[in-house]
């Protein structure tokens, strides 16, 4: 029979709609009744799969054809902003739940804001999230924008920033016009490449005029557009950056129940009731929750190439390692 987690993934992907991950799960527990001589069970299991994945292959290609093309911004907003559309839902999100707790709070305001304008209350729009990297901020404003059914356009730096003087504002005014004019989220990624404290040791007039510039801006948009900016980096952010702000929310690196929630979510399919999960979690320590993931993959891929699809503790605490190793 299917075990704990292969049941509990396939609820998992069943409520996500996740189709290619439900069948990906199916036919690994017809092959464990295969192995175990339940051939019949295997059969009616594998069958059931090819039989569904026609169907949802044939639905599939009509709703790709009803999906509107997302349409890139033009004009001169070309390559400031990147819109993407990869849906990332809440329930995906591995995070403490303090910062759950907080991402929620937004979406709630946001959800219910007319409620709240009822009583001249304005819903929280303008979030920093601060924290190492891989810790999930660059996902959450794909939650956001999910989840509040909204664009999410990234605002492109490497564009955005230049060495003529006055040019950068220039663009930027421009994204504020955008913002100002289409509801969406936007995404401010390595945010402290334009919000660097002022009379700090590098600054550069240039570099001071930007930030001059996005305090006014931020300070004057009273758009119904989320603006989300994110930094690894907030001890170099200058503090009146801090006052524009309606929210801070720090994420941190994983411990514990959440690195063990990470590899059990990325290794659904897999048979992990022998783990030492004590072992393996004291390896992680100090890991983000993207590392954990892209150890978690190493471990699958060797498990599928050199190991008869059997996940054990050394298989993964060594891909952990090699991590760990590849920090220093």
């Amino acid at each position: 029979m299917a075990t704990a987690e292969q049941i509990k993934a396939l609820l998992k992907s069943h409520v996500d709609r996740d189709d290619q991950r439900f069948f990906s799960i199916a036919l690994q527990v017809a092959a464990k009744e295969a192995r175990q001589g339940h051939h019949k069970l295997a059969n009616d299991i594998k069958n059931l799969v090819d039989k569904n994945q026609k169907t949802t292959s044939s639905v599939g290609l009509v709703e790709k054809r009803l999906t509107p093309f997302v349409k890139q911004p033009d004009g001169d907003l070309k390559g400031l902003l990147e819109q993407t559309n990869k849906p990332v839902h809440l329930q995906e999100l591995v995070i403490s739940g303090s910062v759950r707790e907080r991402l929620n709070q937004v979406l709630l305001e946001q959800k219910q804001k007319d409620k709240l304008s009822e009583f001249g209350l304005i819903p929280r729009r303008k979030i920093l999230f601060t924290g190492p990297p891989g810790t999930g901020k660059t996902m959450s404003a794909s939650v956001i924008a999910t989840e509040l059914k909204l664009p999410l356009y990234t605002v492109v730096l490497d564009n955005l920033i230049t060495r003529y003087m006055g040019e950068t504002a220039a663009k930027l005014r421009l994204i504020f016009d955008h913002i100002r004019q289409t509801r969406a989220v936007y995404f401010f990624d390595e945010f402290d490449a334009i919000g660097t404290q002022r009379g700090a040791q590098n600054d550069v007039g240039e570099i001071r005029r930007v930030l001059n510039s996005f305090l006014m801006f931020v300070e004057q948009d009273d758009s119904e557009s989320i603006v989300l900016a994110a930094t690894n980096h907030p001890e170099l952010l200058d503090r009146a950056l801090y006052r524009r702000f309606d929210d801070i929310i720090p994420f941190t690196r994983p411990e514990d129940n959440l690195i063990r929630n990470l590899i059990e979510q990325r290794l659904a399919v897999f048979d992990l009731g022998n783990l030492f999960w004590s072992e393996i979690i004291d390896s992680a320590s100090g890991l983000s929750a993207a590392e954990i993931t892209r150890a978690s993959e190493d471990a699958a891929k060797e498990s599928v190439l050199y190991n008869a699809n059997n996940i054990t503790t050394d298989l993964l605490v060594k891909a952990i390692k090699r991590r760990q190793e590849s920090r220093q």
